[in-house]
């Protein structure tokens, strides 16, 4: 058998393939960072200095929207006002009776055979009134989330997985996916989840765009203003929170979106753009999500795919610096609202050194709102959760989420979610 050859990458302290490091192509040495300096959040694109939460909010915000959908992800249109719901299945006696299951269709266009979202929720059975819910996308179809033999087996194209057959899921695919969705730990702790499948909105995979949903809303490939499936599912993320908003066994007023991956990238975007989430949780997402654009470690704009993003978006690669914004702005877009960016120790590829720096680089927002910032001035020690109102922690180990990950989730949620009036979305 041949020998493999390592390396030590000096920001995990973990030990990765040298295959493998060639192969992402990315920097893993934390010395050949070069310096760099990042955009000033609170100066407007006219220089002007942004000194009070009513210039963040009029000026400075909606212009930080345009830029990361000129150059990062592209402009989502606003929901068809013929959206509609279908409760497809209601059961009050789900999971051995620790929960009430929701099946919903979506016909985001209003028709039965339009574009559609089925979404999957979960509430704790025995709650005496509205709970909080996670939203999050999931890889593989709803069924792979749990092994609930109730859950409808998705219809839609699968990247390759345990239980998907040329693309199609199967009833071997059924929870796959379950040690990324703890679902039981988390109604027990008062909390409701609820799932789509990614595939509903745009197939995650290239050259998939006429399978999306950007079609049926009027979207062209060669559009040069095309949304990319990151704005695709982070657009979806806001649907499904539409129909939450009409159960009345949700508290509309703390729904989480939460992500891992490419998915984070997607729920840090729709916690950005809409302002009904009332926390966002970013779990491993690397460039494109909480990670430093102009830091050059790891993942970079020229290896990404290019289906995530705006057609523009790749014309910055090898010039980061040029970007008008940077992964601090993305976060700082939450504000004031409590926003969790998390890491794992061993994913170098996904820099959880420029995560956590990009989470201190939006505090100078949260702290003009008057909500406080990031309660460490350096990198914490790997599994040392951070819960204040930007909260941080990097688990020991690989790209994963885990239940490890969703204790302090649910720790932070505990923290953060008081009653508040409902804000507009988007």
């Amino acid at each position: 058998m041949p020998r493999t050859a390592w390396m030590l990458t000096t920001a995990a302290a973990a030990w990765v393939p040298a295959a493998a490091v060639a192969q992402l192509d990315g920097n893993s040495d934390e010395s050949r960072v070069a310096p760099y300096s990042l955009p000033d959040s609170l100066v407007s694109a006219a220089g002007q200095r942004i000194t009070s939460a009513r210039a963040w909010r009029r000026q400075r915000r909606p212009e930080l929207i345009r830029l990361f959908e000129q150059t990062i992800y592209g402009v989502a249109p606003p929901p068809s006002r013929r959206q509609r719901f279908v409760v497809d299945e209601r059961s009050d006696a789900a999971l051995g009776g620790l929960a009430r299951r929701r099946q919903v269709t979506i016909l985001l266009d209003g028709r039965r055979l339009g574009p559609q979202m089925r979404v999957l929720l979960y509430l704790p059975a025995r709650a005496e009134g509205p709970v909080p819910v996670f939203v999050g996308l999931n890889f593989h179809g709803n069924q792979a989330v749990h092994p609930d033999p109730a859950v409808a087996i998705t219809p839609m194209w699968v990247t390759p997985a345990a239980g998907i057959r040329k693309g199609a899921a199967t009833a071997a695919s059924r929870g796959i996916d379950a040690g990324e969705w703890p679902v039981e730990a988390i109604l027990r702790a008062g909390y409701g989840v609820a799932t789509v499948f990614s595939g509903d909105l745009y197939p995650d995979e290239d050259r998939r765009f006429a399978e999306s949903v950007q079609p049926a809303f009027g979207t062209a490939f060669s559009d040069p203003a095309r949304w990319g499936a990151i704005a695709t599912w982070a657009w979806g993320l806001s649907r499904v929170y539409d129909y939450l908003a009409t159960d009345r066994a949700v508290d509309a007023r703390r729904v989480i979106a939460v992500g891992h991956s490419r998915y984070a990238k997607a729920a840090l975007w729709a916690g950005a753009r809409d302002e009904r989430f009332a926390m966002t949780i970013a779990n491993d997402s690397g460039e494109g999500g909480a990670a430093l654009y102009r830091r050059d470690f790891g993942e970079t704009i020229r290896v990404m795919n290019s289906y995530w993003f705006a057609p523009r978006f790749k014309t910055y690669a090898g010039r980061e610096a040029e970007l008008p914004v940077d992964a601090h702005e993305l976060i700082a877009l939450v504000a004031p609202r409590p926003v969790y960016v998390a890491s794992a120790s061993e994913d170098w590829w996904a820099d959880p050194r420029g995560a956590f720096l990009a989470a201190k680089a939006a505090e100078p927002v949260y702290r003009l709102l008057g909500a406080g910032g990031l309660d460490a001035n350096s990198m914490p020690a790997p599994d040392t959760g951070v819960l204040s109102r930007i909260g941080h922690h990097v688990r020991r180990g690989g790209h994963a989420i885990t239940i490890a990950d969703w204790v302090r989730f649910i720790a932070f949620a505990d923290r953060w979610l008081p009653a508040h009036r409902q804000p507009s979305g988007r």
